[in-house]
């Protein structure tokens, strides 16, 4: 059950990259789980991993304060990691290098096939990156959303894109 839900979770925190561009391989590999602590509810289908939680499968990495997965009474599930920040990395077929991520918040949520991070979020593939308060991204459609935040003496609350051209040398 904790393999499935975790699965669930490293399966779709590649969200921010187009989910066939993930590494292949990846999904064949074991999923290893490290928290300072971890809890399942079995009555409620929740399960809480919590301090420190790294999770790794093949190349994909994922560092959070605590990862929460709810499976709903329809199968539906959610996902729910916090941090400061949750970071994640993967790196993608064909040689096209890493994409890596990052937002205080990440939510998943099955019904709605969508994964929204919040707080800081950024994406940075190659030498593209996408920066805003909240980056939404919806796995049925592949239809991302960027979102500015309140404006602050550090931040303009604006989004930023930074599109490197085919061809260029990504740092």
């Amino acid at each position: 059950m904790i393999q499935k839900i975790c699965k669930l979770f490293v399966l779709t925190a590649i969200f921010a990259t187009s989910p066939a561009f993930a590494l292949q391989s990846d999904s064949r590999q074991p999923i290893q789980i490290e928290a300072d602590q971890g809890s399942l509810d079995q009555a409620n289908q929740s399960t809480t991993f919590s301090g420190n939680v790294v999770i790794r499968q093949g190349t994909l990495n994922i560092s959070a304060s605590r990862v929460n997965v709810i499976r709903g009474g329809k199968g539906g599930e959610s996902v729910r990691a916090e941090g400061s920040p949750v970071r994640f990395s993967q790196t993608l077929d064909g040689g096209k290098g890493t994409v890596r991520g990052q937002a205080n918040n990440i939510a998943y949520s099955s019904a709605g096939s969508t994964v929204v991070l919040t707080g800081n979020a950024k994406v940075q593939r190659g030498g593209d990156v996408v920066e805003g308060a909240v980056i939404t991204y919806n796995t049925q459609t592949e239809v991302y959303t960027v979102s500015g935040g309140a404006k602050s003496a550090a931040k303009s609350g604006r989004v930023s894109v930074v599109i490197r051209p085919a061809g260029a040398q990504s740092e």
